[in-house]
């Protein structure tokens, strides 16, 4: 949520940030709304001092009607500063200064391309055939119980999931994060507080209305609300968590896209980072973050590339980010795999979570990146380890992790 009064000295900056962003804001509304509310608490403070003369020439009479009149002037200022801040909470973060005005994901980036697109003397399958065929992924049995957009992962892939899992961690422990198993379950207005509730971003989560709740769309969702409220120490800072959790997204509006299989699913899991440090000091963690995915990807051995977003496909809270897609040979093209953004202080503001330096508090700098998105990643290995027979190899990354499974063959029987 941004500060009013950065609002009042910039309409025009916030009114094209949130135009680049397909966001329409009705700024001369906040503005006036601003005002009259500036007037009202003015008044409020004058009879609120008048008041306390009041009490201490012990006019009781004066005191009184000093109340009535509080009274009534707070029927009029509680709705206009209940509306100014659902305007405030409506208004997209401002992208960084770097990144391209863009309308969708077809003005996005390329900022660079990594390994080599592997060549087969055989037709690449994709990851459903494979799966399938191997009995490690089975979505028909999945959509019998729980509908379309579910799979059982089975067998190895079980072993895979828990391998990503597990090298993840031990890389990002190494790197001082701490782990953290976080709810999936979260307060609905915590969530609001996040920014993923505007700009339909709410049609895109499974909500529990009677209990106030909504599943996490990623552990960021968790993590982040964490120190909401708190006043952290700028020597406890960076602070960093890589958390592990299962995830849920209605996929709305994606209905008829990339239903085959388990790239686009209702449930998956993650491991997610989130990083907090002082204001000004988000850029250098920006290419931390990414550089710690790349890594993971390298590891792996599977050709990727790094794709930076415009403004139109940025998203409500973030100021610039950057998606990593790897190559699937099943599909024959690039598809998402991991994202890093930062948010600046957007969040920080709405959670108030903010850090003491030298007798200043200032608002922390949030961000966020994915390590594995379990599926995705299980997709990409399958396509690009595949072998003529259908076989598998496992990557050497992750075949200590593996209970000394080198290689995903075809069940005998």
């Amino acid at each position: 949520m941004f500060d009013i009064k950065y609002i009042r000295e910039n309409p025009e900056r916030v009114e094209k940030a949130a135009k680049d962003k397909g966001v329409t804001l009705d700024l001369d509304e906040i503005l006036e709304i601003d005002k009259k509310t500036q007037i009202l608490r003015l008044a409020q403070q004058k009879l609120l001092e008048e008041r306390n003369k009041a009490a201490k020439h012990k006019d009781k009479e004066k005191g009184k009607k000093i109340k009535e009149e509080i009274e009534e002037l707070e029927k009029e200022l509680l709705p206009l500063e209940k509306k100014l801040k659902e305007l405030l909470l409506s208004i997209p973060n401002i992208a960084k200064s770097d990144v391209k005005s863009g309308k969708d994901e077809t003005e996005n980036e390329v900022i660079k391309k990594v390994g080599d697109i592997p060549k087969f003397d055989f037709e690449a399958l994709d990851h459903m055939d494979l799966g399938e065929s191997l009995d490690i992924i089975d979505v028909d049995r999945a959509s019998r119980v729980s509908g379309t957009r579910f799979a059982y992962l089975k067998n190895e892939a079980v072993l895979l999931e828990f391998a990503l899992v597990s090298y993840a961690l031990q890389i990002l422990t190494k790197e001082g994060f701490i782990p953290v198993v976080p709810p999936t379950l979260v307060n609905t207005e915590v969530m609001r507080g996040l920014g993923y509730m505007e700009a339909g971003g709410s049609e895109d989560m499974f909500h529990i209305p009677s209990d106030k709740l909504t599943l996490v769309g990623t552990a960021e969702h968790s993590i982040v609300p964490m120190h909401m409220g708190e006043v952290l120490n700028v020597k406890d800072l960076p602070k960093r968590y890589v958390g592990f959790s299962s995830a849920f997204r209605r996929e709305a509006g994606s209905y008829g896209k990339d239903t085959r299989g388990i790239l686009r699913v209702h449930q998956f899991d993650k491991v997610e980072m989130v990083s907090f440090v002082e204001e000004g000091k988000d850029d250098k963690e920006h290419e931390y973050l990414l550089s710690l995915e790349e890594k993971l990807f390298q590891a792996l051995e599977i050709p990727y590339r790094v794709v930076k977003m415009c403004t139109g496909d940025l998203g409500f809270p973030a100021a610039r980010k950057y998606d990593i897609e790897a190559w699937m040979p099943g599909q024959k093209t690039y598809r998402e795999v991991t994202s890093v953004s930062t948010v600046t202080s957007f969040q920080s503001r709405r959670l108030k979570i903010r850090y003491q330096d030298n007798g200043e508090r200032k608002y922390v700098n949030i961000l966020n990146g994915t390590a594995f998105a379990i599926g995705r990643t299980i997709i990409a290995i399958l396509e690009n380890y595949q072998n003529k027979d259908r076989s598998i190899a496992v990557p050497d990354a992750l075949q200590k992790y593996m209970f000394g499974v080198k290689k995903i063959s075809l069940k005998k029987g």
